[in-house]
């Protein structure tokens, strides 16, 4: 067996083990997301929307539809990872792995793919769920796709990093709560950032979220209030950064060895 088959078969264990982690516990992880979009589809699409009236040319449920999926692809490729890599940590069989003859970046490719895996079949779900409450007419599927995957991605690699710091169960959780739900729920889910006054326009471009969404709801609506190189570039960029950190972690073993 060859170094290069030795490695696709680490990642593909590694993979196969996420993939089965949170597929034979689906009403935990992928149907919870799904209730609750069809939950802010009822409240905000359909009984606040029609007070709103139309949002850069469209009705407002067909506004929010991107961001909805995106925000369910963000929560559960994070979600997926954190919990998951913590697990090993605080299991103690994740030594197991760093001691390995697999190098460090096939062990973030793993679990990151898991995490992928997972936001994406969410992301799946909701998206057809979303068709019961309007109809999407794709305008790019592959910005569409591109947008999803890296999103996926770059939520994936930033869950690894919280679960490499995270000394306990209370820690995987606190990143969630007070960083990335604010971010999402300001990042131009539920409005347009042309409505905010200017100065709050120049603060909301901090957000890195806000780029993922318009960059996704331009290739399902073809209407965003960023340019689309910018929003790629950003997204590209954080990836890039996020996954030089954690192989960093890994290689230093940073908060795994003891």
């Amino acid at each position: 067996m060859t170094r290069y088959s030795r490695y696709w078969t680490a990642f593909r264990t590694i993979f196969t083990k996420e993939l089965l982690r949170f597929t034979r516990i689906w009403l935990q992880t992928i149907l919870p997301p799904v209730i609750t979009t069809v939950l802010y589809y009822i409240i905000f699409g359909n009984l606040i929307g029609s007070r709103i009236g139309e949002m850069d040319g469209f009705r407002y449920i067909d506004f929010i539809v991107p961001g909805l999926i995106l925000m369910a692809v963000i929560t559960n490729s994070y979600s997926n990872v954190v919990s998951s890599f913590f697990s090993s940590k605080f299991q103690r069989h994740v030594e197991e792995l760093i001691i390995s003859p697999v190098p460090n970046w096939v062990i973030l490719g793993g679990y990151v793919a898991g995490g992928v895996a997972r936001g994406v079949m969410v992301g799946i779900a909701v998206t057809a769920v979303s068709l019961f409450f309007t109809d999407i007419q794709v305008q790019s599927y592959g910005w569409t796709l591109t947008v999803f995957t890296l999103t996926a991605i770059l939520f994936s690699l930033a869950g690894f990093i919280n679960a490499v710091y995270a000394n306990s169960f209370d820690d995987i959780s606190i990143i969630p709560t007070f960083v990335l739900t604010p971010l999402t729920y300001l990042g131009g889910v539920f409005y347009s950032i042309n409505m905010l006054p200017q100065i709050w326009q120049q603060i909301s471009l901090a957000n890195p979220i806000l780029y993922m969404v318009n960059a996704f709801r331009y290739g399902l609506l073809g209407v965003s209030d960023i340019h689309m190189g910018v929003a790629l570039g950003i997204v590209i960029l954080f990836i890039i950064a996020l996954t030089g950190f954690s192989l960093y972690l890994l290689n230093r073993g940073i908060g795994i060895k003891s």
